[in-house]
């Protein structure tokens, strides 16, 4: 590929990135961002040089890997949640390869994965990333580092440096809160959403929240109507119960009723239940996904179960019947109701496997 080509590529992320940067509102913010983001393409265009690597492909990595995060002010889960709202720009912009993208899409992915090794380009995002908080901190602190990945890139580098280990040690993590019922907070927080009345439009500030999450540009559009999902994904969060926009590999993003039963489903999860399936009785903040309700497609509409008798269920909606209000109402129990997802209180988002973006 031609030089002028792949100048083209870089400036076409680069106005793409500068117009998030502007968008911060905080002139000190945007320009702490601006300092990081750049720092990090400058380092990891520099590594891959010295690696034998495409600088353009590393540098374009770096300038995106904390897009999610800038774009929503949303700090949890980085790698992929930026990695998914980046894989629908680097697509649409049709100048990358199927090979590129995805390339660009596992450096952005693992960024945080400090417990293993990855590929090439992962390596050199995360190493770009170390020596940018190292040289000039001014977004993330310092004791979150991994030091001895610093030492060794330090020395890569043949930089000498001396540095009191003790200050680069990182963070404590916080433990959760065992037996702490998540479930019964989910549905305290959904009954209170749902009973504010909701409307799906942008003038309304608690769907403006619920929105946040997803970094599409016209997602109040995108999402009227639709939006049961999200409420739940809102909800969730709002609860504790933390999870990336996009399971890795998924589907969808959680923001369809399809995801959340794909990711109910899985090995790891087991979280999905049919009524009455080995003495299984749905509860106070179980999640219900109904089955051909307002449509003829299957997994077609999402709540939070509020109470429960032999006949009824008492639910809390977003996008109640799809006529873009929320609600507390009651459904009948036996009618189409596909099953429940009840999640573990002590579930802890964790992903090991392989991610394929696409």
């Amino acid at each position: 590929m031609g030089e002028r080509k792949k100048n083209k590529r870089f400036e076409s992320i680069k106005i793409l990135v500068d117009e998030l940067l502007f968008s911060i509102e905080s002139m000190v913010n945007r320009h702490e961002a601006t300092v990081y983001l750049y720092g990090v393409s400058t380092f990891a265009s520099m590594l891959a040089m010295k690696r034998g690597q495409s600088p353009e492909l590393a540098a374009i990595a770096g300038l995106l890997h904390d897009y999610y995060v800038f774009k929503t002010g949303i700090a949890e889960f980085p790698g992929p949640n930026s990695a998914e709202a980046v894989r629908v720009i680097i697509r649409d912009i049709g100048m990358f390869t199927e090979e590129e993208q995805i390339t660009i899409l596992r450096s952005i992915f693992y960024q945080d994965d400090s417990s293993r090794s990855h590929d090439t380009y992962e390596e050199i995002v995360k190493d770009a990333i170390i020596l940018q908080l190292y040289f000039q901190s001014t977004v993330r602190k310092l004791p979150r580092m991994d030091v001895n990945r610093l030492r060794n890139v330090l020395g890569e580098l043949e930089i000498q440096d001396e540095f009191i280990e003790e200050l680069f040690h990182k963070e404590k993590e916080t433990k959760p809160q065992l037996n702490e019922d998540k479930r019964l907070k989910l549905a305290d927080i959904a009954e209170m959403l749902a009973g504010q009345d909701i409307i799906g439009e942008p003038g309304d500030e608690h769907y403006r929240e619920i929105c946040r999450y997803w970094p599409d540009t016209s997602i109040y559009k995108v999402l009227k109507n639709s939006w049961c999902a999200a409420f739940v994904y809102h909800s969730c969060r709002q609860a504790g119960f933390l999870l990336p926009i996009r399971y890795p590999n998924g589907s969808h993003r959680l923001a369809g009723v399809g995801a959340w039963l794909e990711w109910a489903q899985l090995p790891d999860t087991g979280f999905f239940y049919h009524d009455e399936q080995d003495g299984f009785t749905p509860q106070r903040g179980d999640i219900v996904i109904y089955d051909k309700l307002l449509s003829d497609h299957p997994h077609d509409h999402i709540g939070i179960v509020l109470a429960v008798n032999e006949i009824e269920i008492l639910v809390a909606e977003g996008n109640r019947d799809n006529k873009n209000y929320s609600s507390i109402f009651h459904r009948d129990r036996r009618l189409c109701i596909l099953g429940y997802i009840r999640i573990d209180n002590n579930y802890q988002y964790y992903f090991s496997g392989d991610y394929n973006p696409l």
